[in-house]
């Protein structure tokens, strides 16, 4: 039994040591192209469909994408990537 709370305990220790290893990151993107009404709603859809997204807030009036996302699985590059695939050509701003 005592084996067994070792091993169950050992587990938990591992696991939650990969948890806290996993970063929320926030940045801001510069985001081009933006000209009607839908514009922020394409971006925005368009973020939040990469892996790792977990919050995406669009400026339409600052042109502007500001996104929360685990660095485990995605990076501030491909967030700017896939904006600039839909045609909305983004760059992290320096903060």
């Amino acid at each position: 039994m005592n084996k067994i709370l070792g091993t169950l305990l050992v587990a938990i220790v591992c696991l939650s040591a990969q948890l806290v290893a996993a970063g929320e990151q926030t940045v801001k993107l510069k985001v081009e192209n933006m000209y009607c009404a839908s514009c922020p709603f394409i971006v925005k859809k368009t973020l939040a469909g990469v892996e790792g997204v977990k919050r995406v807030d669009v400026s339409f009036r600052q042109k502007t994408a500001t996104v929360i996302y685990d660095d485990q699985k995605c990076t501030a590059a491909k967030l700017a990537s896939a904006a600039s695939g839909a045609g909305f050509p983004a760059t992290p701003i320096k903060q």
